[in-house]
């Protein structure tokens, strides 16, 4: 596969894409809402060939769902005609003022260009992307994973077929490098000349290819090891059904929560009732010697609540599964302390009554978003009421947390005199 072309078409589309107006990109998004409803059985076929390979070679099953398309399909097309609602980030001014001199200056939105996204196991990626890249007025070059080739290909067809039937845009906006081969990969790496941003969403070891081999700025993001803090004063009743929503409602994805730590003073009460709660889930446990003890001596019924001793990397490792850490802390201090150690600057949660120790958790946690009373599985881009997102970024530079469509953007510096030069 020539991946230079593929980049020279994005390159080339991006200009026409660039001097669309807002009514006919959202025109071109319509058209693809109505072609992948159009095309959604052979889009479930193909997602049912993705997962039954995927069986054959023993995927788990948190990957199995992050594959299977089945029931959300629909939800992934009315975030496309979410996205046409949105504002158009693209020509918006800023940063108005006039110069002493008379010079009057504005700042100005404009596209990035060519976005290129590396992902893994995501096909709901392939329609995310294509939706935010083409209302932000970016061309985007996709490259999904082995995994989920038949479900890719499927839905970049279906994207291609409603751009070419609006009849106004380029499809080359939307283009997959079908190729899995992953030399294809370091070549799209390398394509400085025709991509300007690398979007890696998948593992470390996919983040850190992408680093040490992009001639093209990399912004990393969508792993994380989440964490919530069960504050001394937090309400029990308001904390177990955050805790639940943030591990069991979709384990699979990086905004799901992975250690649990509870304050000392609360952890005998709360420990044996938050495994409870999640037990009768499938959820396991990993815990930390002080939480292991409590909840030996709470004899719960070993059949039904695992409760595991970890081991010295599970505090360091994201679950994907229905598995959580549990750790005790003496104080709000070490409770930070650990975050800031394990985090990865993803997701991390507060429970608790005190508004003093909730805002000392926002100041010195890190993250990419930081909650309070609420569970991490908010940092999404449509919960957060963005639309859907390229990615949830845990870089600080340019954009961080959910990247949707103002986080696609730059801009340009536009002034205007008369006759001004400089002396």
């Amino acid at each position: 596969m020539d991946v230079q072309a593929v980049g020279q078409r994005a390159k080339i589309s991006a200009r026409a894409l660039g001097k669309a107006s807002t009514a006919e990109k959202n025109a071109a998004l319509e058209a693809i809402a109505s072609m992948l409803e159009t095309h959604t059985p052979a889009i479930m076929d193909a997602n049912q060939r993705d997962l039954d390979a995927a069986r054959e070679r023993g995927i788990s099953e948190a990957l199995l769902d992050r594959i299977r398309l089945h029931g959300r399909l629909n939800r992934i097309i009315d975030d496309v005609r979410t996205v046409i609602t949105l504002p158009d980030p693209v020509g918006s001014t800023f940063d108005v003022r006039t110069l002493p001199n008379g010079l009057h200056i504005h700042r100005r939105t404009t596209p990035i260009g060519v976005i290129g996204v590396i992902y893994e196991n995501r096909p709901n990626v392939t329609v995310d992307v294509a939706a935010i890249t083409l209302k932000s007025g970016n061309a985007a070059v996709l490259r999904g994973g082995s995994e989920t080739l038949h479900s890719n290909l499927a839905l970049v067809h279906a994207i291609r077929a409603g751009i070419e039937q609006h009849g106004v845009l380029p499809p080359d906006i939307v283009q997959i490098i079908s190729d899995t081969d992953r030399q294809h990969v370091l070549s799209m790496l390398k394509l400085h000349d025709y991509i300007d941003m690398i979007i890696p969403r998948g593992g470390a070891a996919l983040h850190q290819f992408c680093r040490e081999n992009s001639t093209i700025p990399v912004i990393t993001g969508g792993v994380g090891i989440c964490h919530i803090y069960v504050d001394e004063s937090a309400d029990f009743d308001m904390a177990i059904p955050v805790i639940h929503n943030a591990k069991t409602s979709r384990p699979s994805v990086c905004n799901s929560l992975d250690t649990l730590l509870v304050h000392e003073s609360v952890a005998a009460e709360f420990l044996p009732r938050v495994v409870t709660a999640l037990a009768a889930d499938g959820v396991t446990f990993k815990a930390d010697a002080r939480a292991k003890m409590l909840l030996d001596a709470a004899a719960l019924d070993g059949d039904t609540h695992r409760v595991d001793a970890a081991g010295d990397e599970d505090f360091d490792t994201e679950w994907m599964a229905l598995v959580l850490g549990l750790k005790v802390v003496k104080s709000l201090d070490e409770a930070i302390d650990h975050i800031q150690a394990h985090s990865l600057g993803h997701s991390d949660s507060i429970l608790t009554r005190n508004m003093q120790h909730a805002a000392r958790f926002i100041q010195e946690v890190d993250s990419s978003a930081v909650f309070v009373n609420a569970s991490t599985r908010f940092n999404d881009g449509g919960a957060l009421g963005l639309g859907a997102e390229v990615a949830v970024s845990t870089q600080k530079l340019h954009a961080r947390g959910p990247m949707a469509l103002e986080a696609l953007t730059t801009y340009k510096w536009i002034v205007t005199g008369e006759g001004h030069v400089r002396t």
